[in-house]
């Protein structure tokens, strides 16, 4: 990796604890967030390397949230 470029920010809307979207699997909301940021940012997914993503509730259910996303 040769150059570091952020192409836009992200995030799903704030849900309350075992509220409405207490049944989204988390990483269908992080494919979600993934495929607004590649419309976002007019780019084609082949020509991204890598990807950093975090959530805010780690609960264990998914360790490596971006390997999951789908």
């Amino acid at each position: 990796m040769k150059e570091v470029v952020i192409t836009a920010a992200v995030r799903t809307p704030i849900g309350a604890y075992c509220g409405a979207m207490r049944e989204v699997p988390v990483e269908k909301l992080a494919a979600t967030v993934l495929n607004e940021v590649v419309q976002r940012s007019n780019i084609k997914p082949i020509e991204v390397d890598d990807v950093v993503l975090s959530q805010a509730y780690a609960g264990g259910e998914s360790p490596n949230l971006a390997r999951l996303a789908y």
